[in-house]
């Protein structure tokens, strides 16, 4: 199978702190590429969500879980066709979970 047509697990996913139970909410077409970014960005003191990145250095990297929220499953569509389906997703969740404020890292918009 060609590396272009692979099909990768997309949807959304939560990082949560399992000390004050907060969580961001973010989405992908490639989830475990996701979980490998943000924590890429969180180690290197790169993360775009200063409050997560301040939690992550005070607590360290153990304090934290990744889990997949909602995946959506491939079919036969092209991948493009997919990014207005997973940022509906997110945005539902986004919606039914309130990760703002006292509950989460994400910014309302």
């Amino acid at each position: 199978m060609d590396y272009k047509n692979r099909k990768f697990p997309m949807g959304v996913f939560r990082i949560v702190n399992n000390t004050n139970g907060k969580i961001y909410i973010g989405s992908s077409n490639d989830l475990s590429a996701a979980w490998n970014s943000h924590k890429f960005q969180l180690n290197a003191g790169l993360h775009p969500c200063l409050e997560l990145q301040a939690d992550w250095n005070r607590l360290g990297a153990d304090k934290f879980t990744y889990e997949i929220v909602d995946e959506i499953k491939p079919d036969e569509k092209e991948m493009g066709d997919y990014i207005a389906d997973i940022k509906a997703l997110e945005e539902m969740l986004l919606e039914e979970l309130q990760p703002f404020g006292e509950k989460g890292y994400n910014k309302r918009k």
